[in-house]
């Protein structure tokens, strides 16, 4: 994971759009511990609000752009491939759930 950065340094670049059923601007909740990418681990009770997010094709990387403060951003590293955080993203629901 990536941050905290100023609010707007990877989301600037980006529409908000959703992923799956996390919605711009919504708070979330980790309910299943895993771990990132680049090796960060995000606990239970973990609350993000999501921003948006983005999918680099080439290397089946999928980027969420969360915020844990409300003011700054931070970018979170996932690989969709089998080997990685494939089965993650693909059941993202039962790691990741509305915090209201």
């Amino acid at each position: 994971m990536y941050g905290p950065e100023v609010s707007g340094h990877w989301t600037g670049l980006v529409t908000p759009k959703p992923f799956e059923h996390l919605q711009p601007d919504q708070r979330y909740i980790v309910s299943s511990e895993f771990t990132d990418f680049d090796g960060d681990i995000h606990p239970v009770g973990e609350i993000w609000r999501f921003k948006s997010y983005g999918f680099n094709k080439f290397e089946d990387g999928l980027s969420l752009f969360v915020s844990l403060d409300d003011q700054r951003e931070w970018h979170i590293r996932l690989s969709w491939k089998p080997e990685h955080q494939g089965a993650i993203i693909d059941n993202l629901k039962n790691y990741v759930r509305s915090a209201s």
